[in-house]
C-alpha cells in the first residue's frame, strides 16, 4: 500500500507542528512523530479489519 500526503494535507501538518510548538517547546515534534507513527502503522494494519456493511 502506498500512502500519498497531498500538498494541502502537508501544509496542515506543518501548521499543526507550529501550533503545538508554540504551546510548548518540543510538543510540535511530538505531534509530528505521533502522526508519522500512525501513518506508518497503516501499512502494517491495512486490511486486517473485518468488512462491515460492505465497507
Amino acid at each position: 500500500m502506498k500512502i500519498q500526503i497531498l500538498p494541502a494535507a502537508e501544509q496542515d501538518l506543518i501548521n499543526g507542528f507550529h501550533f503545538y510548538e508554540l504551546q510548548r517547546a518540543g510538543l510540535g515534534r511530538y505531534f509530528f512523530d505521533t502522526l508519522s507513527s500512525d501513518i506508518d502503522s497503516l501499512e502494517f494494519f491495512y486490511g486486517i479489519h473485518p468488512i462491515v456493511f460492505g465497507q
